[in-house]
């Protein structure tokens, strides 16, 4: 009876400790492995004392009562099928990197280390059961320290890589919005006439970029395009003194991440924070956005092989704002046409792509094209069969109904310009949407009366803007869902044949 009292002791203690180490994992690989970003910017803080906060407290407390009885009772009977059934619930699940399976393991040695070393008997009169907490704070700060060495080196390889490939050209993007676009667009312009490589979906940290090029960059590659990403100051800077990029594009900048940022000073400063490479020879900046004044720094590249050093400072003399001169805009359902001044002609242009904000993006990758020599014929047939990104205003006509996939799209402008798209549908209108998160009320609050003026059906997803889109919305019938796993069943329910149907910002279940 004892052995099998030990034996439910040790389980219990070990799944609990598990679960616990499950969720810290699944949280942090949600917010890039920040423990600020988790406990300040998780938009569900109620998880955290549902799932880490109250199970520690019943373990503190329930665990000495009755030879752990009514811990175990708590364990087995409502913290692990609570902790499955979040689990179940999630869309966006934890993935078994490298860096998880490491974390496990390491938090697995210490704690059976723990088993053999701890006694029964504490000379410091610490109850036993506190020292259940020493392997998930260790293997926590192991797994930190360790995580950060390796990744420092793994840096250093990434940055030597891209030094060493001598006939690379590098294209940074940044900004606010369009970056997965633009990004994409030039990808498709350039890549019959070069060996381009771009990043893959929205990868644009400096931890993804450093794994990227280590793991994925062809070492052939001619062209590479990568996105730049930031949540706080310097995090651009980091990204160039990785890249050193040739070319540069910021994109439009607005009030995305102002959260993060907390004005659009800040956000400007750090976007143009592109700037800062020691090869630059152009960038190409949204004519709308403001420009900063910028310190002058100095910069060196990695020593390439004998230690020699080469330093630069930062460049904005090159800079060129787009779009230029155009002429004869068009945005329909069907597509996009236009034409740009390019030298003293004027170019015309036509593509199936959605929105009309796409003319932007369109011709800044047309723009740096032809700075990589390909010439305007060979554009004007590339531009004219691009392919739409996955998810970015993509329209899907089935015999039923149309839809507008822009579940990608996150910011103010784009969201606009996809209802101002599906105003053009003559027959009802339906969209689905957790509204814009990282934003603040006042742009939530616009996008609600956008929405009044022109959809019969909105389906609000997500708890995040629940209440707010409630009290804004007064001419649209409006359906409330916190589990997207229902939206399915919602919209056969409710949709009709000839409907169009808007996915806008389609938000993970975290958010």
């Amino acid at each position: 009876m004892q052995s099998f009292h030990y034996g439910v002791d040790v389980l219990s203690r070990f799944l609990f400790i598990i679960a616990i180490t499950y969720y810290l994992a699944t949280t942090l690989q949600w917010y890039n492995y920040s423990f600020y970003r988790i406990i300040a910017k998780h938009h569900k803080f109620a998880w955290h004392v549902y799932y880490f906060f109250v199970p520690v407290v019943c373990f503190v407390v329930f665990y000495p009562f009755y030879d752990g009885l009514l811990f175990y009772l708590y364990c087995f009977f409502i913290m692990l099928p609570l902790s499955f059934l979040w689990y179940q619930q999630r869309d966006k699940k934890l993935v078994w990197t490298r860096r998880v399976v490491r974390l496990f393991l390491c938090i697995i040695v210490l704690f059976i280390a723990c088993e053999i070393i701890v006694t029964k008997t504490i000379d410091y009169g610490v109850p036993q059961h506190l020292f259940l907490f020493v392997p998930l704070v260790l293997g926590m700060l192991c797994s930190m320290f360790y995580e950060a060495m390796a990744f420092r080196i793994y840096a250093m390889r990434a940055r030597r890589k891209l030094l060493n490939m001598s006939n690379l050209t590098i294209i940074a993007i940044t900004g606010s919005y369009g970056k997965t676009s633009i990004k994409n667009l030039i990808y498709q312009l350039i890549k019959n006439d070069f060996q381009a490589y771009a990043t893959p979906r929205s990868v644009n940290t400096y931890k993804g970029l450093v794994a990227d090029i280590n793991t994925c960059l062809p070492k052939d590659t001619q062209v590479y395009i990568a996105e730049a990403g930031a949540r706080n100051r310097g995090d651009i800077e980091q990204i160039s003194h990785l890249l050193c990029q040739h070319y540069g594009v910021i994109s439009k900048i607005g009030k995305a991440h102002i959260e993060y940022f907390k004005n659009i000073e800040t956000t400007v400063q750090t976007k143009f924070e592109l700037c800062y490479s020691p090869r630059l020879k152009k960038i190409f900046v949204q004519k709308d956005n403001p420009i900063p004044v910028l310190k002058k720094k100095t910069f060196s590249l990695v020593p390439l092989r004998f230690g020699r050093e080469s330093t630069s400072q930062c460049h904005v003399e090159n800079r060129i704002s787009y779009p230029c001169e155009i002429r004869n805009q068009t945005s329909t359902l069907d597509g996009i046409s236009f034409e740009m001044r390019i030298d003293s002609d004027w170019v015309f242009f036509e593509t199936s792509l959605l929105g009309r904000f796409t003319i932007d993006n369109i011709i800044v990758a047309v723009l740096l094209a032809r700075e990589l020599g390909i010439a305007i014929p060979k554009i004007q047939h590339y531009v004219k069969n691009l392919v739409p990104v996955p998810h970015r205003l993509c329209k899907i006509v089935t015999p039923h109904k149309i839809i507008l996939d822009d579940s990608f799209n996150g910011n103010f402008e784009g969201m606009s310009e996809a209802i101002a798209l599906a105003s053009l549908h003559k027959g009802r209108k339906v969209i689905v949407t957790p509204g814009l998160v990282e934003y603040d009320e006042a742009s939530n609050i616009a996008l609600c009366k956008q929405i009044d003026n022109v959809f019969d059906i909105a389906i609000i997803t997500g708890s995040l803007n629940a209440e707010l889109f409630d009290s804004h919305i007064c001419n649209t019938d409006k359906i409330f869902i916190k589990d997207k796993s229902l939206l399915e069943s919602v919209l056969a329910r409710t949709g009709a044949n000839g409907d169009l149907v808007l996915f806008a910002n389609d938000a993970p279940n975290y958010i």
